[in-house]
């Protein structure tokens, strides 16, 4: 069974920007069929005829995953086009930042509807065609990789309600992982540091320049660093599993 990834399906959420996009990319690049989702139409359209210029094959799927008939949906439209699904890959996020006494309720909930709700929803609609994906001779292993964030392993004022979500989808990506390793629908979870992408954006400059901000002359991660890991995790033999993979700028403390 090879690692190459021709003949398999992936799935990734939050495909129109950032680390989706990458990873959309990465992923077609090694062989997979890529099933695109994300809510802005526009962008899905320009990365399918991306991926196809390069001589890959993406659908465009637009959905709103905190939705969970949509993200049922997603998971279904994919099924019906290319007849299977082998990996799913839990991107997409929201971060709102600031003092939690001055939060909008209304911000916290979009902030759980998707970063955990719409990773709930796609997973359990995933599921029962990656194990069936695990039981046949493609690979004979399918791969579920949930981005979680630096934020996901330590606090820090300011960024409660996020942390919360992300700290929430590692012991999610690690109890799943048990459950279902032996099945070989393998479970991994990867958390980035800074990465230039357009997260900070739904935060208010002040918060964006201030509170979220990297320091001033620091590099960054690039988008293609993560899709870099993300892959990484996806195309091991089948009798290795990556648990779990963080990844820093050398730049940050």
């Amino acid at each position: 069974m090879s690692t190459s990834l021709t003949g398999t399906v992936a799935i990734i959420t939050g495909a129109s920007s950032g680390i989706g996009h990458a990873t959309a990319l990465s992923l077609a690049e090694q062989g997979a069929a890529v099933a695109l989702v994300a809510r802005r139409q526009d962008r899905l359209d320009a990365l399918v005829a991306e991926v196809e210029a390069a001589g890959g094959t993406a659908i465009a799927v637009a959905t709103d995953i905190s939705d969970r008939a949509q993200a049922e949906a997603a998971v279904q439209k994919t099924i019906e086009r290319f007849g299977r699904l082998d990996i799913l890959v839990n991107n997409a996020g929201l971060m709102i930042l600031g003092p939690f006494a001055e939060a909008d309720i209304d911000d916290f909930e979009r902030m759980i509807a998707i970063n955990q709700k719409g990773l709930l929803y796609l997973t359990k609609a995933a599921l029962p065609h990656l194990q069936t994906a695990a039981t046949d001779d493609v690979r004979g292993v399918a791969d579920i990789v949930n981005i979680s964030s630096i934020a996901g392993r330590e606090a820090w004022a300011n960024f409660g309600v996020y942390a919360m979500t992300k700290f929430g989808i590692n012991g999610f990506t690690e109890s799943l992982r048990q459950e279902i390793t032996q099945s070989h629908v393998r479970v991994g979870v990867l958390e980035p540091g800074a990465v230039d992408t357009e997260l900070v954006s739904h935060n208010t400059d002040e918060i964006a320049n201030g509170v979220a901000a990297f320091p001033e002359g620091k590099e960054k991660l690039l988008p293609e660093n993560i899709a870099d890991g993300i892959t990484y995790m996806v195309t091991r033999p089948r009798h290795m599993s990556i648990g779990e993979i963080w990844i820093m700028p050398t730049d940050q403390v």
